[in-house]
């Protein structure tokens, strides 16, 4: 009996099999019923006319298409755009997309979940692949087959986005915040002393502190050198 992995993992196929083949475009589309078929001419025909790398069938250009999206949705979907942080992109969580054999070869998602769509554009953009959106409509009064909720499906992109984010920029992600536990761990053991030497009273939740945070720092600055050496070495392999 197959195993349903997940929409990353049948994104990772998908491409993967698709380097070996001869498609010069391909278009995917989510499962839940949302999106209608007959539009994906739309997609490949702006593909063709702008030259564009990854063609997006946003729910977000058209205010009568916006409307139909669920309040919450809508929201979510706002909250995502940030934590990807892909420019001008206003529907980062469509599935509705298409891809150019470009992109098909410079891409190989990883993520297993519902981050791979956050992860895609996000590698097309740090590699400088043209992204383009189009309006397309969209449907919600269909049966959705998922068992998973929007909920479950904010929580799995925004935790893959933070591990993704963490592996590329791991000094900023795991440095700064070790570098602000130093000092909260200097000034606070520095307070310490001085109480210390003016009244002979030793302080122990400055010293909690101080302690607590020099070993938090410490963790996170180590992680932040060892992932930076990691990333720096698989991208000179690369």
């Amino acid at each position: 009996m197959k195993k349903n992995m997940g929409k990353g993992a049948a994104m990772q196929s998908l491409f993967r099999r698709l380097k070996e083949g001869a498609a010069d475009i391909i278009v995917t589309l989510d499962a839940d019923g949302q999106h209608d078929p007959d539009e994906i001419p739309v997609l490949v025909n702006t593909m063709i006319e702008t030259g564009a790398d990854v063609v997006i069938g946003s729910r977000f250009l058209s205010k009568e298409t916006m409307n139909k999206v669920p309040t919450s949705r809508r929201i979510g979907n706002r909250i995502l755009n940030m934590v990807t942080s892909v420019k001008d992109v206003m529907d980062t969580q469509s599935g509705f997309r298409a891809y150019s054999r470009r992109a098909i070869e410079s891409i190989q998602p990883t993520e297993m979940g519902f981050a791979v769509d956050s992860e895609i554009l996000y590698k097309a953009s740090e590699l400088g692949l043209r992204i383009v959106e189009v309006p397309v409509g969209v449907e919600y009064m269909v049966p959705r087959p998922s068992k998973r909720g929007p909920v479950f499906h904010a929580l799995d992109v925004l935790l893959g986005m933070v591990k993704h984010l963490s592996m590329r920029h791991p000094l900023i992600f795991y440095g700064l915040p070790g570098v602000i536990s130093f000092l909260i761990a200097l000034i606070s053991g520095l307070m310490l002393i001085h109480l210390f030497n003016l009244t002979r009273y030793f302080s122990l939740p400055l010293a909690i502190i101080t302690l607590g945070c020099g070993v938090l720092g410490a963790i996170l600055c180590s992680t932040a050198l060892i992932l930076w050496i990691l990333v720096s070495l698989i991208k000179e392999v690369k």
